[in-house]
């Protein structure tokens, strides 16, 4: 699913002032995932998955800084998470489902801390992002 124009003025409209509460947004999504798939939590076997651990502020965070990444190249997306799509694919083997999963999480989060940027349109542009994201991180499955 190609993202429009309008979609990507929505985009970096919201990234721009979402991008600088990274250290916040990105763990709250990653432990709201652990909390209710806890299924997930077999990728990360010495992690403290209390909610203010330092291995749920470090990756949540490093999970949001690959996002916004991927935000600031939203015409070369694949290209910018390819590392990142190896990685999961070969490396760590991740299973496919997890990615929606987180990006449920996401939009939860960003609707609860930013409910006036957070409009139908936005939401409809973030939930494409987030979907091409996650399509790119699995696309290197065999």
């Amino acid at each position: 699913m190609a993202l429009s124009a309008d979609d990507k003025k929505h985009i970096k409209s919201f990234w721009q002032p979402a991008a600088a509460h990274s250290e916040k947004l990105g763990p709250e999504a990653l432990h709201r995932l652990f909390i209710s798939s806890p299924q997930t939590k077999t990728y990360f076997p010495k992690f403290d998955f209390h909610k203010d651990s330092p291995h749920i502020r470090a990756h949540g965070k490093k999970v949001f800084d690959a996002l916004t990444e991927a935000a600031n190249h939203l015409d070369n997306i694949p290209g910018c998470l390819s590392k990142l799509s190896d990685l999961h694919a070969y490396d760590l083997r991740v299973d496919p489902g997890n990615f929606a999963l987180l990006t449920h999480h996401l939009l939860v989060v960003f609707a609860i801390h930013f409910p006036e940027k957070f409009d139908t349109l936005t939401h409809q542009a973030l939930d494409k992002f987030l979907v091409a994201v996650s399509g790119v991180l699995t696309s290197k499955y065999r």
